[in-house]
């Protein structure tokens, strides 16, 4: 003989949900059973389980309880409706966390921090711009960081952008060809050679006195975010080379 309704045993064999579960969703009438049996139990005919399964459905797309209630209760077509635009949230979120896995598998494979592109399309404020808007606080007083500023409202956002691309590749050129010295003395005539090409590549922003350029090479040996960006390129402690480096052209300007 043909089965017309199920158990709460059934059920929870069918779809794989616990029986706190179902008694919950009775609880809040987002499904009820649509009988009782002879002993007061509950018992769900073939709607009530297709009524379960579009629940399971809508829940897998992060709905809320709520959510689906008020969905559940709309016609066939303004339910489509609804769905079609929660697709749409479901692709950015598809496409945000295909940012996240790439970024986390930059970070593991040894990339730095600083470099990750993690929080762009996002509400937290990208990596880049959090240092821009740090050293705005930290040296926004300063009369080079206001020469910097006035320097960079002249550029139009594209170049800005190229600028800023351009600065990267040139420095992190130069942080390699710098960690082939590591092993020679910070005052030869080779490595004082690529400070004087690092200070140009700054000089292109703001004019460069030994007051600022201490300042930089402090944050390169006692910021730990800078000190892991720059030993990525060498297997010693670049950091602390380029501070003494840097150090021995401020003292023999």
């Amino acid at each position: 003989m043909k089965k017309e309704l199920f158990t709460v045993k059934d059920v929870v064999q069918i779809t794989g949900i616990t029986p706190r579960t179902l008694h919950y969703y009775d609880k809040i009438n987002l499904l009820k059973p649509g009988r009782e049996s002879k002993n007061s139990y509950r018992v769900y005919d073939i709607n009530d389980l297709e009524r379960l399964q579009t629940i399971l459905f809508l829940k897998e797309m992060d709905l809320t309880l709520n959510e689906i209630s008020d969905i559940m209760q709309l016609p066939k077509k303004e339910q489509s409706e609804i769905l079609e635009m929660h697709y749409g949230i479901l692709r950015r979120k598809e496409q945000r966390l295909k940012t996240i896995i790439n970024a986390l598998d930059d970070y593991l494979a040894g990339e730095e921090l600083f470099n990750l592109n993690i929080f762009n399309d996002s509400t937290v404020i990208p990596l880049q711009e959090q240092y821009n808007r740090e050293a705005k606080i930290v040296y926004g007083e300063t009369e080079k960081y206001k020469e910097y500023e006035k320097n960079i409202e002249k550029l139009s956002e594209d170049e800005k952008v190229n600028l800023n691309i351009e600065f990267k590749n040139n420095m992190e050129s130069l942080f390699k060809e710098l960690a082939g010295y590591i092993n020679d003395s910070p005052s030869s005539h080779k490595v004082q050679n690529l400070v004087l090409k690092w200070k140009g590549y700054l000089e292109k922003y703001m004019t460069c006195d030994t007051d600022i350029l201490r300042c930089i090479a402090s944050t390169y040996k006692y910021d730990n975010r800078f000190k892991k960006y720059l030993n990525q390129f060498s297997d010693k402690d670049l950091s602390d080379f380029l501070y003494k480096s840097i150090i021995f052209h401020c003292e023999n300007l």
